[in-house]
């Protein structure tokens, strides 16, 4: 599915039950300071895939993929366009459930590999106008974001099996010509489609790409596309994989040549914070990004809340996916994760946006997120293991602790210092099983020793 940017090490990516991170991240430039805010966003994958669900000729394990990894002839995969005609999507409906889930922006796939459209375009007949749905898509959700303040972006696959112009084909189309193919007519095309959708939709917080692993694609493609997206809106952010140089699912660029606003982790989470960089972990509810209706592998609702605030703790975002139903429905498990995250997001809000990472290396009780204020420092202590003797250490702190109170009723807990370990008494009950929050306001940046 997709891959991202910076200066960093390759060990700092390592994945490891390695906890929070040491250093806050560096100030980013305007653009990025919504997103860095928003921390918590929805992606979509949504196509032509979704009517088989995930199966063909007995196999059950496709999903977004599926033109090539069931290698679809291209002319059988189009008589999809025929069957398209998600008479259940609401887009404030799904606009909605991304907002009562706490989160604050929606990326969703505007076009995939496969080269289908989910929006109005002169360039190709190959889109939603095409199906028996004849409803601008795009459109809709991008309204139902701006009535409720939600960031509308946009995925954007540069690899696009359908176009006659995209080279390299697929290896098994050995029946498909390549003869006067052009891959430069193909980028103008890509382009102009950018153009619709950086025009024709209002102010458009990201442009997420993928597909850039292909041969075809080089590095001044990717400077060239980034210039030319900024151009289009000016304050657009972009991700590292509109360039070459990602290292794998890792989802960073190991150097600054290169294009990019952030990283693209994906389906992992970095062991420790990345000092300086921007990045945001994409993950799936269950096994698949497009819908597979045989896939019940879900992540439980503890597990997708401890994953965002462990993102959260090392300074980057998390973009949890849907893959919707043929229909225009999402299905109800990730119904009811949303509906979880939301609960808990109601409560602890204020603990994940607009935080930092945190300046411990390790906690071994769960997580933390901070916030600065003029003199003071507050932190955001997730605790996922309350501890047996209700005794909450914080270790090596050498900042003076001004107070300590749950963030789950606001009640007060008493607290004391044994030379560099903070000791605040909890009550006997967990709040929240999932993570509960002690907030801990301090004197000052924090100072830790990471000797602990």
């Amino acid at each position: 599915m997709k891959r991202l940017t910076f200066l960093i090490t390759v060990t700092a990516l390592t994945i490891s039950s390695c906890n929070n991170i040491s250093d806050q991240a560096a100030p980013a430039d305007d653009r990025m300071d919504w997103w860095s805010e928003a921390r918590f966003g929805m992606f979509i994958h949504w196509g032509l895939y979704a009517i088989p669900a995930g199966e063909w000729e007995g196999e059950t394990n496709h999903a977004e993929w599926i033109r090539t990894t069931a290698q679809i002839p291209v002319e059988t995969y189009n008589g999809f366009i025929d069957q398209f005609n998600p008479v259940e999507f609401n887009a404030p409906e799904w606009v909605a459930m991304a907002k009562d889930a706490g989160m604050k922006y929606i990326v969703i796939t505007s076009k995939h590999h496969d080269g289908f459209c989910l929006f109005d375009s002169e360039h190709t007949g190959f889109d939603v106008m095409s199906t028996p749905f004849k409803r601008d898509i795009m459109k809709e959700l991008s309204d139902a974001c701006a009535d409720e303040e939600i960031v509308m972006c946009w995925y954007h696959s540069i690899m696009d099996w359908h176009h006659p112009d995209y080279l390299p084909r697929r290896k098994w189309e050995t029946e498909r010509t390549i003869e006067g193919a052009q891959f430069d007519r193909y980028i103008g095309y890509m382009k102009s489609q950018l153009a619709e959708l950086t025009t024709n939709y209002g102010n458009i917080g990201v442009l997420w790409f993928d597909g850039e692993w292909e041969s075809t694609w080089t590095h001044e493609m990717g400077i060239d596309l980034y210039d030319y997206v900024g151009s289009l809106q000016d304050d657009i952010i972009i991700n590292n994989r509109v360039d070459k140089g990602r290292q794998g699912l890792q989802g960073m660029t190991m150097s600054d040549d290169f294009k990019g606003d952030f990283g693209t982790p994906e389906q992992e989470i970095p062991a420790t914070g990345l000092a300086g960089v921007d990045w945001e972990t994409c993950m799936t509810m269950n096994d698949h990004w497009g819908y597979n209706k045989f896939d019940d592998n879900w992540k439980s609702e503890k597990d997708l809340i401890q994953k965002l605030v462990d993102i959260v703790s090392k300074g980057g975002n998390f973009l949890l996916n849907i893959g919707p139903k043929a229909d225009g429905t999402f299905p109800q498990e990730s119904i009811d994760r949303l509906k979880a995250m939301g609960d808990w997001m109601g409560i602890y809000s204020e603990s994940i946006y607009g935080t930092s990472a945190s300046p411990f290396r390790s906690l071994d009780w769960g997580r933390c997120t901070v916030k600065e204020a003029k003199k003071k420092t507050r932190l955001y202590l997730h605790v996922f293991e309350w501890p047996e003797d209700g005794k909450l250490i914080i270790p090596g702190l050498n900042n003076k602790p001004v107070k300590a109170y749950l963030m789950d009723g606001m009640k007060r807990l008493e607290m004391e210092v044994i030379n560099t370990d903070v000791i605040i008494t909890l009550p006997g009950d967990m709040p929240d099983e999932n993570s509960s929050v002690v907030i801990l306001d301090i004197k000052g940046e924090p100072v830790v020793n990471d000797s602990h």
